[in-house]
């Protein structure tokens, strides 16, 4: 089976990001690429890598836990602890997110209550509203 290699802008074009995100990563030690010459190249290894660090920051992962969870998977092979982690990590995430939910219906409601205020206040006045 032959090597299939990827540029940076390969990478970026097929994922959807920017070159400079991939340099991000290679300076944040997320990603380690090879050499050929002064080009850097990219193993199949290495886009499944960055596959997997999207992922995280789409999740809402900060870059220390996606480190974390990527360093981990690497030296580890019965991925017990590696799955328990993740579980973790996702149900504090996901705990985080429906407060988060929860702080902006309140918000929304509270906004709803001004907008309506200010409606019957225009309308007192018999100004119009749409």
């Amino acid at each position: 089976m032959s090597q299939e290699f990827y540029t940076v802008p390969e990478l970026a074009k097929e994922l959807g990001i920017t070159p400079r995100a991939i340099r991000f990563y290679e300076t944040k030690e997320l990603l380690k690429p090879q050499r050929a010459g002064s080009t850097r190249v990219y193993t199949r290894k290495d886009r499944a890598r960055l596959i997997l660090i999207l992922r995280g920051k789409r999740l809402g992962f900060s870059l220390a836990e996606i480190r974390e969870f990527l360093d981990l998977y690497q030296t580890r092979t019965d991925q017990v602890e590696q799955i328990q982690m993740l579980a973790g990590k996702v149900r504090y995430r996901i705990d985080d997110l429906e407060e988060q939910r929860l702080e902006l219906e309140k918000v929304l409601i509270e906004l709803k209550d001004i907008e309506q205020e200010c409606f019957d206040a225009l309308t007192q006045k018999g100004v119009k509203t749409a």
